[in-house]
C-alpha cells in the first residue's frame, strides 16, 4: 500500500552528468562548481543527480555554461581537510558540501568561496550569523527544526511501546553529532529512558558498535544525521535486520533500503533546491546576503515488509499519520 507515488530514483540523471574526479579542470571561461561527497561514490550520485537536476531546470549544463568536479571522503571523516584543500586549489566559483561537517571541512580552508550546503545544523556549527542573514560564506538550506529529534524519540517509543533503553547510532567524529545526541539525552530523561551511544568513528566501527546494542540490550535505535551514517545506509539497514532491531532513521533513503521507519526532511526538494543558491551565486549574489532556508516539509515513511519481517505490529495513529507505508 502506497499513500503517494514512489520518489522516482535519480540514478539515470547522476549517470547523465560528469562525476569526473580529475586532478585538474582545463582552463576555460565556464565557471567551475566544486562538491565535497562524504560519502562513497555510489552515495552520492544519488544526491547529486538532484542537485543537478535542479540546475538544469535553470538553464545548466556540464561542460558547456560550466564545469563540475566532485571528491568522495568514502565515509572517513579523516580525509575531509585533504580532500577541501584540493578542491579550493581549483578556485571555484561554487563550492557544494554534501553536509554539514563537509561544509565545516570546507569553510576551515576558505572564507572567500562562497559554500552552499543543501542540509546542514547552521547556527549549532557555528557556520552562519543568522538564519536571515548568514554573513561570511557559506548558506543553504538546514534539516532541523526544533524538537525533531525529540519526535524521532516519541516514534521510537510508538514503534516499541514501553522502550525503556534506546540506542543512537551516530559517528562521534562528525561535527554535527554530539549536539544531536544531547537533546535525545534531554529527551530521554523527559521520558526516563536511558540512551546508549556506542563509538563509531568510521564504516568498519559499525558491526560492532550494534553488536554493542543487541548486548545491552536496546529495545530499539535512532540513527542520526551524519555523513557516515547516510552513507552506509546500506549496511545499517542489513545489520539492524540480522540482528533484529527496530530503528528510527532521518530520511527516507534508509526506507528504500529496507529499513522499518524514517521520519525528516526530503532531501530530494533540498538538493533540487540548493541549486538555486547556485544559481544565484554565479549571477553575482553573495552567499553570506542569501537567507538559509527551512524545508518545506517533513515526512513520515513506514516499511510494512520491515515490519512484518521485525515481527512488529504498527499502531494504527501511526499508521495513519504516515506520508507514505511501502509494502
Amino acid at each position: 500500500m502506497r499513500r503517494r507515488e514512489l520518489i522516482t530514483l535519480l540514478g539515470g540523471a547522476a549517470t547523465c552528468w560528469s562525476l569526473t574526479t580529475r586532478a585538474e579542470v582545463p582552463a576555460t571561461d565556464r565557471p567551475l562548481v566544486a562538491y565535497l561527497a562524504g560519502g562513497t561514490h555510489w552515495n552520492a550520485a544519488r544526491f547529486i543527480g538532484f542537485l543537478q537536476e535542479g540546475l538544469q531546470e535553470l538553464g545548466y549544463s556540464d561542460g558547456r555554461n560550466f564545469d563540475f568536479v566532485v571528491r568522495y571522503a568514502d565515509g572517513y571523516t579523516e580525509r575531509l581537510p585533504s580532500l577541501a584543500e584540493e578542491l579550493v586549489q581549483l578556485r571555484p566559483k561554487v563550492l557544494v558540501a554534501g553536509a554539514g561537517s563537509i561544509a565545516l571541512a570546507l569553510r576551515k580552508v576558505t572564507h572567500t568561496i562562497p559554500i552552499v550546503c543543501p542540509a546542514f545544523d547552521a547556527e549549532r556549527l557555528g557556520l552562519v550569523a543568522s538564519f536571515a542573514r548568514p554573513g561570511g560564506n557559506v548558506t543553504g538550506i538546514t534539516p532541523y527544526v526544533v524538537g525533531m529529534l525529540a519526535k524521532q524519540m516519541e516514534l521510537a517509543r510508538e514503534v516499541f511501546p514501553g522502550a525503556g533503553k534506546i540506542g543512537v547510532l551516530g559517528d562521534i567524529n562528525a561535527a554535527d553529532v554530539p549536539s544531536q545526541r544531547r537533546e535525545l539525552e534531554e529527551a530521554g530523561k523527559a521520558l526516563d529512558v536511558k540512551v546508549v551511544m556506542p563509538d563509531v568513528r568510521s564504516p568498519d566501527d559499525l558491526a560492532g558498535a550494534i553488536q554493542v546494542l543487541v548486548r545491552e540490550p536496546v529495545d530499539v535505535v535512532i540513527a542520526l544525521y551524519s555523513v557516515l551514517i547516510m552513507s552506509e545506509r546500506r549496511q545499517i539497514v542489513r545489520l539492524m535486520a540480522a540482528n533484529r532491531l527496530p530503528a528510527v532513521y532521518p530520511y527516507r533513503e534508509f526506507v528504500d533500503a529496507g529499513g522499518l521507519i524514517s521520519y525528516g526532511i526530503d532531501l530530494h526538494w533540498s538538493f533540487r533546491r540548493a541549486a538555486t543558491f547556485v544559481d544565484k551565486i554565479l549571477k553575482g549574489a553573495a552567499p553570506g546576503d542569501l537567507p538559509v532556508e527551512f524545508p518545506t516539509k517533513l515526512e513520515l515513511v513506514i516499511n510494512l515488509k520491515a515490519a512484518k519481517a521485525l515481527g512488529i505490529t504498527i499502531a494504527p495513529l501511526l499508521f495513519a499519520r504516515a506520508d507514505e507505508v511501502i509494502e
